[in-house]
């Protein structure tokens, strides 16, 4: 961007909140932020860009990835979709066939399988080298033996599951011999995002060093915004720092503090979720990871120290839980996923005013998972509409790898509730085009004077024309972006 400025001529305001003057308008853009809006301003020096009539919106912030398993997806084996145990081992077998490193995979969602899996079968066909298949909701992966010792965990023959593969997750690369994730990595996987309208993420990498980010960014690792969370496990690190919520972690990047992240419970199809009652299908009600003092502790460190929370909890007992810490320590954040709630929680958590950080495309993955083992409370999962009804902040994401790290995905995904041509999963949980754009742009509403210059130019209106058939949820999904801006500095397109 030139010193005098950026001015983007003759484009069309998204509205998201109901306000923006009706036809095309000039936007001036200075030292990173929205300057002025209006027909036919003067140029003043600045540097011109024709926008020819498309349609501008605030940029699209994914609230929850983890970035560096998302850089790594990409290397990794794809068994997104497998149907079986015995089309995975064919798979496994197939890559040991073409390859002479570990097999790491990723996707697979064993919950439905008639045969399960076992360390036994996996041996059978990978006796000598190392495997890894991380499940498709991050927190169970199956291991053969040789993953196992070089993990140093004890020999069985079932999954690594919650807090044990949590704990060894950050070191499977180094310990398998698989190739790290470099700064080249990370910056390809943000220029796709950036492609796609991204400005901003939430990074909640597992067991990430204080330095990590700082480290990258240096190297020119950072090209969106990035909010740094920690775990419990690196706590100390980021305190040393002293650095608050939405402070700059490093003085003129694009990193800043984000929140403390707990995971309070599993997840649906490791059937650990905490459940007020029963699944079905099998008899448990899930657990939590946290005793109900630990969890207290945590978050009243976190309100000490100034850093919000972001508590992972997928089952109704877990979000139900997590409220009361919220209440009882006064500490403030969200609540990730909030994948199954109890009626009477969503009022309270409107007014603790906890946001709700949810994943749509989460409710295509879960459909089957959920219809099996909870039959009986599908009704209040995904609680979309419920939630923003009743004056709960929304903020979508992708929990990518678990999905594409694609908010246009996310966004068809909470219009639509479907992935194909069946009828949206309750349909009265869906929310409107403009409603999932509002919740997908860190609370900016329609481009206004002030706001940061964090900017997407998109060839089509996407609030026109959108109704629940599976063509208008596929024309969302393939939104076309023409440029999107960070800070006033092009970042794609070449408008």
């Amino acid at each position: 961007m030139s010193g005098t400025g950026l001015l983007i001529r003759r484009t069309r305001l998204v509205e998201l909140d109901g306000t923006g003057p009706p036809g095309p308008v000039d936007v001036r853009i200075v030292d990173g932020t929205v300057s002025d809006i209006g027909p036919g301003l003067d140029a003043d020096g600045a540097e011109e860009v024709g926008a020819d009539g498309r349609w501008l919106m605030p940029g699209l912030w994914d609230q929850h990835v983890h970035l560096g398993q998302w850089a790594l997806a990409s290397r990794r084996l794809d068994l997104v979709g497998i149907e079986d145990l015995d089309a995975t081992l064919r798979a496994v077998v197939e890559r040991l066939a073409t390859t002479e490193g570990p097999v790491v995979a990723w996707g697979h969602r064993p919950a439905g399988w008639a045969e399960q899996p076992t360390v036994a079968a996996l041996d059978a066909v990978a006796p000598h080298r190392p495997v890894a298949l991380i499940a498709g909701d991050a927190h169970h992966a199956w291991l053969n033996t040789v993953a196992l010792d070089a993990l140093d965990l004890p020999r069985r023959d079932t999954m690594v599951e919650e807090t044990e593969w949590f704990a060894v997750y950050p070191r499977l690369a180094e310990a398998l011999g698989e190739d790290g994730t470099s700064v080249p990595a990370y910056v390809e996987v943000q220029r796709r995002a950036a492609a796609l309208g991204v400005v901003g993420v939430t990074d909640f990498e597992f067991g990430a060093p204080v330095e990590s980010w700082p480290d990258r960014a240096a190297s020119g690792g950072a090209l969106v915004h990035v909010r740094v969370a920690t775990y419990a496990e690196t706590l100390d690190d980021y305190l040393a720092l002293d650095r608050r919520t939405g402070e700059p972690l490093v003085d003129g990047s694009l990193l800043t503090m984000g929140p403390l992240k707990i995971i309070s419970d599993g997840s649906l199809n490791t059937r650990t979720a905490w459940c007020c009652s029963p699944y079905a299908d099998v008899p448990t009600v899930g657990a939590p990871n946290l005793t109900e003092s630990e969890l207290h502790d945590l978050l009243d460190t976190a309100k000490r120290h100034g850093l919000e929370v972001a508590t992972h909890a997928i089952g109704d007992a877990a979000v139900g839980h997590a409220l009361d810490a919220y209440a009882a320590t006064g500490a403030t954040g969200s609540i990730e996923h909030a994948q199954l709630m109890a009626r009477e929680d969503i009022p309270r958590m409107a007014g603790l005013g906890i946001r709700a950080s949810v994943q749509p495309a989460h409710l295509l993955d879960d459909r089957e998972a959920t219809e099996r083992s909870w039959p009986d409370r599908m009704d209040r999962c995904f609680m979309l509409r419920t939630m923003l009804d009743s004056g709960v902040t929304l903020a979508l994401g992708s929990d990518a790898p678990v999905a594409r790290l694609d908010p246009w995905l996310a966004v068809a995904a909470a219009v639509h509730r479907s992935p194909d041509d069946r009828e949206p999963w309750h349909r009265e949980e869906s929310l409107t085009v403009r409603e999932a754009l509002a919740a997908s742009v860190d609370g900016q509403g329609t481009v206004h004077v002030g706001m940061p210059a964090d900017l997407v130019l998109l060839d089509r209106d996407p609030l026109t024309s959108y109704d629940d058939t599976a063509d208008a949820a596929a024309a969302l999904r393939s939104m076309p972006v023409a440029a999107t801006w960070i800070a006033g500095d092009l970042v794609h397109g070449g408008v």
